[in-house]
């Protein structure tokens, strides 16, 4: 994924899905999160063990969250084991999302093929915290 892509992903979708966040402030995905509702974007929580992150109502999957708000989710942020991507991805198919983005060491080809192979934009193995400030700071 070149470094313009990545760009105008970041600009042009405001709307992201952290699958897999953590409510504790020294894990990644809850880094990750913060970062990005401080740069303006609008953050929505996945993780079936949580009521709630940030005051944000977080929820147990993509598919769990209410057709109004899950048709605004444009890039699904993921913070799972690459075994567990391919439901993600389909449900990320399901509510019409954009970008499927995984994080620093996740990947799965077959995943991401289906994903691609629905019109999404796919990036694998890089943290979107990070690419955000190598681009705008």
């Amino acid at each position: 994924m070149g470094t313009q892509t990545i760009k105008n992903i970041l600009v042009s979708f405001r709307n992201i899905a952290v699958v897999g966040i953590s409510a504790k402030p020294e894990r990644p995905s809850n880094k990750v999160a913060k970062y990005l509702i401080e740069q303006g974007y609008t953050v929505y929580p996945v993780n079936p063990g949580l009521e709630e992150v940030f005051g944000l109502p977080c929820y147990p999957s993509l598919s769990s969250i209410p057709p109004e708000m899950s048709k605004k989710i444009e890039i699904v942020n993921i913070f799972r084991k690459s075994a567990d991507v391919p439901p993600i991805v389909d449900e990320a198919i399901d509510i019409g999302a954009k970008v499927i983005w995984m994080q620093s060491g996740i990947t799965n080809e077959e995943a991401a093929n289906k994903a691609r192979n629905s019109g999404l934009l796919v990036v694998e193995n890089h943290c979107i915290a990070v690419e955000h400030q190598l681009l705008f700071h």
